[in-house]
Order: C-alpha cells, then sequence, then structure tokens
C-alpha cells in the first residue's frame, strides 16, 4: 500500500456464526483469516466458546501465538452450552453489555458468515459509526459471494436515498482475508457534518466497571 497511510490496528474483533455452514470454504476462510491475523501480529476479539466459524478463527489465532480474548454472555456459559474459549474469557450480563466491550477492545471489525446474531452485531457496528459512537474501519469477508445479496441491498438503500453514499463507505468488503485487512488499515472515516456535533460518552459508572473487568 505504497503512499497510504496505514492504520495500526492491533486487535480485531470478528463476527460470525456458531455454526459452521453448509459450505468448507467458510471453514478454511475462517481459519485462514486466524492465520492471517496471527502473522500480521493482531490479537482477536470474538464473542467466546468454540462452536463452528467462531471455533475456527479463534483457534488459528492461537496457534499462531496471538492473545484470544472471548467476551460472553454469562448465560452462554450454563451447561458449557458454547464450549470452552480458546483463550481469556470476560462474561457480562447483557448482549448489550457484551457489544459495547467488543467496540471499545477493538480496532477494527470483521464479519464472517453467520446468522441473525452476525449481522445483528455487523449493522450495529456500522449504524454506532454513522453516528459518531466510534470511527474505527468495519468490513465483511465475502467468502463465495456469501455477502453479494447484503452488499447489494445496502446499494439499493443508498439508491432510495436511505443510505447516505458517505455512510456507504463505512462498510468495507473483500473476498481475501489479506486484501480486507489491508482495506482496514487503509480505512479514513468520513463523518457526516451534522452527526459529528453529537457527542457521546459511557456514564461515570458504566467507565467504572469497564475499568474494573479490565484491571481483573
Amino acid at each position: 500500500m505504497e503512499g497510504v497511510l496505514v492504520r495500526k490496528i492491533k486487535k480485531i474483533c470478528v463476527f460470525c456464526g456458531a455454526n459452521s455452514g453448509k459450505d468448507v470454504a467458510f471453514v478454511n476462510a475462517a481459519f485462514h483469516l486466524g492465520k492471517v491475523l496471527g502473522k500480521r501480529k493482531i490479537d482477536l476479539v470474538y464473542g467466546g466458546g468454540k462452536l463452528g466459524l467462531m471455533g475456527c478463527v479463534s483457534t488459528a489465532v492461537a496457534q499462531h501465538e496471538r492473545k484470544v480474548l472471548g467476551i460472553i454472555p454469562s448465560a452462554f456459559t450454563i451447561n458449557n452450552l458454547v464450549g470452552e474459549t480458546c483463550g481469556k474469557e470476560i462474561k457480562v450480563a447483557t448482549m448489550q453489555e457484551r457489544l459495547v466491550m467488543m467496540m471499545e477492545l477493538s480496532d477494527a471489525f470483521i464479519a464472517l458468515p453467520g446468522g441473525f446474531g452476525t449481522l445483528e452485531e455487523l449493522f450495529q457496528m456500522i449504524s454506532w459509526a454513522q453516528l459518531n459512537i466510534h470511527n474505527k474501519p468495519i468490513g465483511v469477508l465475502n467468502i463465495n459471494g456469501f455477502f453479494n445479496g447484503l452488499l447489494s441491498f445496502v446499494d439499493h438503500a443508498v439508491k432510495q436515498e436511505f443510505i447516505t453514499p458517505r455512510a456507504r463507505k463505512i462498510l468495507i468488503s473483500a473476498t481475501t482475508a489479506d486484501e480486507l485487512v489491508d482495506k482496514l488499515q487503509a480505512f479514513r472515516f468520513e463523518s457526516d457534518p451534522a452527526l459529528s456535533k453529537l457527542k457521546w460518552s459511557p456514564s461515570s459508572s458504566q467507565k467504572e466497571k469497564l475499568d474494573l473487568t479490565l484491571r481483573l
């Protein structure tokens, strides 16, 4: 990326399915993404456990001697519902608390194939970026065209003037892990002039709770 100012990314949060999916390419891509993160000395933040693609990417990152942090709602740990987290684990009370902590502790976000939960996490991060809550890059790894329909829908929403061209730039896509990480590193956030005036900050009690969790 000659001539491009590269963003320093130390930790990437990966959203993906707790299932492996129908196409073995999804599993292979998840393992390969973990390998790429490891080789680039990037640590992983994810939703915890060892199921599906979540287990694949976390295992691969750990195998390449990078740190893995699973942030998981306590409800999921009852009866070992999602399996053992590969790496350090932080338990939280709610799904929303989990997502906020993921945002706070990560430098960028990648979505692999997944279901409603993955899509909810992806679009929550996109909407928070649009609202100037964070300015971190967000991308989807479009394996075998998995996200083609979603990307087409987003472009349709732009044409129908529900999403602005500026906001559309928030969502990055690539077909390979290396290309996607390169794009995340080169990303330059363009804040909406009106929304950039919004000031967001957690309450003091939330800050204290997050600080305590990190110290533990």
